[in-house]
């Protein structure tokens, strides 16, 4: 009995060995992807206050810690780069919408489908936000502009909530898009209505004037 264990032991061994590899690597990606979330999120808040050279660096720092991470992965840990990855899509894609220029396609990013949908997603809450900064300082023409971009993504995206077994969270993420599209949508209509009765009240004036 104990030689016939011998060949069980040898198994466990190797197993053992190759779960410390993969305990290793996935101590290394959980380490290193929460850099590449922050470095992002920095560059995120760098393009919100029009420091563009900073956000620039910042998600190039990024991009290429995350493609050494892709190195640790393999076959079996993909999952732990999802978050970043996201995280990455978001910030890379609002410099595209600060620079105005076209959004990137998947290949360029090099990130998986669930991460580049879920991180498109993610941006309409970005683009929200440049909405009501340009609101703030009167640029009503960029704030519509923004807002078209916002429901082309979201009804561009819109067709792959059937897939939310495969995507995990993207109907929950199309839920919220939804709402904030609808609170903009409900700013942009004050901000209108508040331009429009303004007008009126110029010609009004000028009339009582003559």
């Amino acid at each position: 009995m104990a030689v016939a264990a011998e060949n069980v032991k040898a198994t466990l061994k190797k197993i053992s060995s190759e779960l410390d590899d993969v305990e290793q690597r996935r101590e290394v990606l959980i380490k290193g992807t929460r850099g590449v979330i922050m470095k992002c999120s920095k560059s995120i808040m760098a393009l919100h206050r029009g420091r563009f050279e900073d956000a620039a660096k910042l998600l190039e720092e990024a991009q290429a810690e995350l493609g050494s991470l892709r190195m640790h992965i393999r076959d079996d840990l993909e999952r732990y780069l999802i978050n970043a990855e996201q995280e990455l899509v978001e910030a890379y894609q609002l410099k595209c919408v600060y620079e105005k220029t076209s959004l990137v396609g998947i290949e360029e990013l090099n990130v998986a489908t669930s991460s580049y949908l879920l991180g498109l997603l993610d941006l309409i809450g970005e683009i929200k936000r440049m909405i009501y900064d340009n609101l703030r300082t009167e640029r009503t023409s960029d704030a519509l502009n923004l807002f078209a971009l916002m429901e082309d993504l979201y009804s561009s995206i819109y067709p792959f909530s059937v897939y939310d077994n495969i995507v995990p969270g993207i109907r929950r993420k199309l839920d919220v898009a939804k709402l904030l599209i609808e609170n903009a949508r409900s700013t942009l209509t004050e901000e209108s209505n508040r331009n429009l009765l303004i007008k009126r009240m110029d010609i009004l004036e000028k009339r009582l004037g003559t």
